[in-house]
């Protein structure tokens, strides 16, 4: 889907174009996070700020996704929301299997964040099925 060789449609290259922005802020502040830059944040407040900060180029990926959708042909609609969907229903059934592992057989915690490239990686897994499929 991130071809970046060979774009075939303009709502293709308007995709790898916003996942590169989107991703590389979130890159950038996970690389601060990484190296201390945050450390020192006792209020609250910033703290959220934060928060919010890191997670807005995500909640951007998943408009930048939904915005391939709607811009592009039907068949790409179809491949990608099915490909969406497949791998929004797979990530909450692993996120809940392992959920339930931590609260009834001691799993070791893992943080709610994880859902996000859990949904991606089932994504990727799943494409080529999906995509063989119609």
């Amino acid at each position: 889907m991130l071809a970046l060789g060979k774009s075939t449609s303009p709502a293709h290259g308007r995709y790898v174009f916003r996942t590169i922005a989107f991703m590389s802020g979130y890159v950038a502040v996970n690389i601060a996070a990484i190296f201390g830059a945050f450390d020192d944040i006792a209020s609250p407040v910033a703290a959220w700020a934060l928060a919010l900060t890191v997670s807005a180029p995500v909640i951007g990926q998943i408009w930048a996704t939904l915005s391939l959708m709607r811009e592009s042909d039907e068949f790409v609609r179809a491949v990608v929301a099915k490909q969406f969907i497949l791998a929004s229903g797979l990530a909450m059934a692993l996120a809940s299997v392992w959920g339930f592992g931590e609260s009834y057989a001691a799993a070791p915690h893992i943080p709610a964040w994880m859902i996000y490239p859990l949904f991606w990686a089932c994504f990727g897994v799943i494409a080529p099925f999906v995509k063989s499929s119609n």
